[in-house]
């Protein structure tokens, strides 16, 4: 008799689990890294990446309730894509090149071949923001979630170099704001989702909207969220950049304002790139003001890079040729006495009519 099993833990689950995942982990393989899956720590070596004056960035995050909406639909090999993305996107956003990762998956019983899936989403993440994958910890807690339900966090560590590292006193005036598409919704606000399409509405992850073009609800809702490093990083290390915003839960009223200091203003054109039909349609469902909605999601701008005029052209052309599309939203000011440090003209473009 196995007490341990009785109680709700299968440590062979977890020897089964960890056997499912070697594969996709080793696809994340930097050559910084040593030791092996199983050891009690995950092992990076910084002296072969050749920084001057190196600082380690590291993030922490999850993906909140959007983990409800992946587990009701039973998909849950792109979940972990969005936990990747929520802590690499941050790193990014201080200057720093991400490294490796960590991640935690607590769950009421350990399946393995589910849990295998979120940690193949979770390497996917890796692979995309060029993360090496180097440790992380299954938790089997029987009395503390339901038998079928896991949560997901994770932990970005990367690196700059002291003096690169983007900080709000590198914004000035005149700086122009380009933003980076965002997938969707991205990782936020799905407390506000959830309320407002399956409580107000009872409407299911599996209808589709004539609105959303026939896709459906939980479709759309579990498109990843983008990674940015790729197509940014280089950016960052030619020093081309004044700072970066990561959009994530706040929207553009909290998140662009933490990139430049109190003497700023952020002034934003909203007409100046498409939105997606999601946000319309949660607005509309809601009927959400538009500060709710600029305040709670992305609204279709998932990065912001804070760009000096003279760099302006050579950035645009960098992004071009990663294929990374892109939008002139607005431009940094002085903030006028007693103004808030960003303000909106003209009202959203909505990339489909209904």
């Amino acid at each position: 008799m196995n007490r341990y099993k009785d109680a709700g833990v299968d440590v062979e689950a977890g020897y089964d689990l960890v056997k499912r995942i070697k594969k996709d982990i080793a696809a994340t393989s930097r050559p910084e890294t040593s030791g092996t899956i199983g050891s009690f720590g995950g092992m990076f070596d910084l002296e072969k990446l050749g920084y001057q004056h190196p600082v380690l960035v590291s993030g922490t995050d999850g993906v909140g309730t959007k983990l409800m909406i992946a587990q009701e639909m039973g998909i849950n090999d792109t979940i972990g894509i969005d936990c990747v993305a929520m802590c690499v996107n941050d790193v990014l956003a201080q200057g720093a090149e991400p490294l490796f990762f960590l991640d935690y998956i607590a769950t009421g019983h350990n399946d393995p071949a589910k849990l295998a899936q979120v940690v193949h989403g979770v390497a996917e993440g890796c692979r995309q923001s060029g993360s090496a994958l180097i440790g992380g910890e299954t938790a089997e807690m029987p009395d503390m979630y339901p038998k079928n339900e896991y949560d997901l966090a994770g932990f970005s560590t990367g690196i700059a170099n002291k003096e690169d590292i983007l900080t709000q006193d590198l914004a000035k005036e005149g700086d122009i704001l380009i933003g980076l598409p965002s997938t969707g919704v991205h990782s936020n606000g799905f407390s506000l989702i959830r309320q407002v399409l399956f409580k107000d509405h009872h409407l299911k992850v599996t209808d589709r909207p004539e609105a959303l073009e026939g896709k459906s609800i939980g479709e759309i809702l579990l498109t990843p969220t983008k990674i940015y490093v790729q197509a940014v990083l280089s950016l960052v290390k030619r020093h081309l950049l004044h700072g970066i915003a990561h959009i994530t839960g706040g929207g553009l009223i909290e998140n662009l304002p933490r990139t430049y200091n109190d003497d700023l203003q952020a002034e934003v054109n909203l007409g100046a790139w498409p939105v997606q039909a999601i946000f319309r349609y949660l607005q509309n469902k809601g009927q959400l003001k538009e500060q709710d909605c600029l305040n709670t999601f992305n609204m279709g701008i998932g990065l912001v890079l804070l760009v000096p005029k003279a760099n302006v052209l050579q950035v645009k052309e960098q992004l071009k040729q990663k294929n990374e599309q892109y939008y002139e939203i607005g431009k940094l000011r002085k903030r006028p006495i007693g103004e808030k440090k960003i303000v909106f003209n003209g009202s959203f473009k909505w990339k489909l009519q209904f």
